[in-house]
């Protein structure tokens, strides 16, 4: 069925619609002026609707530029909020590092002054024993050197007291106690005490004869400075003879 034979069915079905149409053309042929002014206020209804329709889609960007202004604004202060807090926090760290390295520095010294102070008191509380003990071990290098044992008693006797001496001798020398040699040296009043003095032309002059009591050291600390004889250059001996010439050429010079 072609188009011109539906609508010729339509028109059939639909008298009204057909008056309505034919009044329409009537209208339209009788007063064309009639039909150019419909027109002419459509197109002007038209305009005036897009124009509100452009007024509103203006109004609607404003706003919407407005409001992404005011967004834009309020994260622009929100940034800078969390900027300045994130300074604060920064500061607060380095404060906090710069204490914590502040307490670092004073435990390690504090752990170190403690380590040397424990140190030198037990330096101290061995020296002290050790001092007490030299006169135990002068006597028994004082008997060794003196006692001259005949008997099979007595030489059981001074062997058994020797090997205490030697026993006593060994712990000492584990505890960092070790006995001075002076005997060819040169006197050392940081090490010696002069107790004599010996003329003599053998050793040059201020060189350690004899040790007249040993000295001990532990470590660098001397505990006991070694008594000691002294070297000193002989004078010369003056004849009759010499005191004679020596008295003549005064006379003669005055």
């Amino acid at each position: 069925m072609t188009e011109e034979q539906k609508q010729q069915e339509i028109i059939s079905e639909n008298p009204k619609a057909d008056d309505f149409n034919n009044s329409e053309l009537d209208d339209s042929n009788g007063s064309p002026e009639s039909v150019k002014v419909d027109s002419s206020e459509t197109t002007n209804g038209v305009q005036s609707q897009q124009a509100d329709s452009d007024l509103e889609n203006q109004d609607d960007s404003n706003d919407i530029s407005t409001e992404n202004e005011e967004i834009f604004a309020a994260f622009q202060q929100e940034n800078a909020n969390l900027k300045k807090l994130l300074d604060e926090k920064s500061q607060q760290a380095d404060l906090a590092k710069a204490q914590y390295a502040r307490l670092a520095a004073d435990f390690e010294n504090f752990r170190r002054r403690t380590v040397k102070e424990k140190e030198n008191l037990e330096q101290q509380a061995k020296k002290n024993v050790i001092i007490d003990l030299l006169p135990v071990v002068d006597n028994f290098e004082r008997a060794r050197t003196q006692l001259k044992p005949e008997s099979e008693t007595e030489k059981a006797i001074h062997s058994s007291y020797q090997g205490v001496y030697k026993t006593l001798v060994e712990c000492l020398k584990r505890l960092g106690v070790s006995a001075m040699r002076p005997e060819g040296e040169e006197f050392d009043p940081n090490f010696h005490e002069a107790m004599l003095r010996e003329a003599t032309n053998e050793h040059p002059e201020g060189t350690v004869i004899e040790q007249l009591m040993r000295g001990y050291v532990l470590g660098d600390t001397v505990l006991r400075h070694a008594m000691v004889k002294v070297a000193v250059p002989e004078e010369p001996v003056i004849t009759s003879e010499q005191e004679k010439m020596e008295e003549e050429q005064q006379e003669n010079n005055t």
